[in-house]
């Protein structure tokens, strides 16, 4: 089996050495190749190029980011899964929400060997892609709120701050009283037959549950989404400090199940379009995107084969 391994080099939980060990135990399974990412994007032509070039696997050691362009890659190298090489992810980014929604350790040496026990079994799943526009995700997207804290959080690495759950719940914070607009809800969802559903003031749409990590803890919007199931949705209709202060308790809860007159829960969906009356933050698997007015968005069954 040919495979190629994409490594992040500022993956913030792996070493040069750890690195090193990486890739001397995937080679006693697979004929590897390893590739370094040295700008945004290049995961996604490393991934791609590994397609064309025939190779049956593609590794990645980094955190959501370097996830989703690998699989944007292998998404245009063709139309069938079995036409493209599986994906297996290592985690090795501060919050890993794919590799440990997929069932994978946090730890990259664990996760490691997950791998290598699942390639000698020959054991893989089939799961089902969200896709906004032309733009593939694998776990969430988000409109307004939770996108304007991604923008804020990836200004504060830019000026040297490392990620940490203190530095999200901050930025969160920080966000939500100072700078959000939450007077005036802009958004409006549409599906195919449906009437309209407007007045929303941020959206959640989910591929999988969890949304994220507060460091150990899940943070689950939509408890029921799933890799095998459409997309999610959990939209609030205002953004007031009580009716907001209560969801975000029932996000956070043991058994979280967010409902409420100011809540919007739908479950199971192919398609759907959303609008909004100004431009708002858009983000992908936690990666700002910029801001969107317009972004339609799909399921996409059985779209990547993964190792795990």
């Amino acid at each position: 089996m040919r495979a190629l391994l994409v490594v992040n080099p500022k993956a913030t939980t792996t070493s040069e050495r750890s690195r090193d060990v990486l890739v001397r135990a995937l080679r006693s399974e697979v004929d590897l190749t390893v590739a370094y990412t040295r700008r945004r994007g290049h995961a996604a032509d490393l991934a791609r190029d590994a397609a064309a070039e025939g190779m049956h696997l593609v590794v990645t050691l980094g955190g959501d980011g370097t996830v989703n362009e690998a699989v944007n890659g292998l998404m245009a190298a063709g139309d069938k899964a079995d036409n493209r090489p599986a994906l297996a992810v290592v985690p090795g980014g501060s919050t890993n929400v794919f590799a440990r929604a997929v069932g994978m350790p946090r730890d990259w040496a664990d996760g490691a060997s997950v791998i290598l026990e699942a390639l000698r079994e020959e054991r893989s799943r089939m799961i089902n892609l969200g896709r906004a526009d032309d733009r593939y995700f694998t776990f969430c997207a988000g409109l307004g709120l939770d996108a304007e804290v991604v923008r804020r959080v990836e200004r504060a690495r830019l000026r040297g701050r490392t990620s940490t759950p203190w530095l999200y719940l901050r930025s969160t914070l920080t966000q939500y009283f100072l700078e959000t607009e939450r007077r005036h809800p802009p958004v409006t969802l549409e599906r195919p037959g449906e009437r309209p559903l407007v007045g929303l003031a941020t959206v959640i749409v989910q591929n999988a549950a969890p949304w994220t990590y507060l460091g150990d803890r899940p943070v689950n919007p939509c408890p029921d989404a799933s890799f095998d199931t459409g997309l999610d949705v959990m939209a609030l209709r205002e953004l007031h400090v009580p009716s907001t202060t209560r969801t975000v308790k029932q996000i956070l809860s043991r058994e979280p199940q967010p409902h409420g007159k100011r809540v919007l829960n739908l479950h199971d969906l192919e398609t759907f379009t959303l609008r909004a009356d100004r431009p708002m933050a858009f983000q992908l698997d936690g990666d700002y995107l910029g801001e969107r007015d317009k972004i339609e968005l799909h399921s996409v069954a059985d779209a990547l084969r993964i190792v795990c």
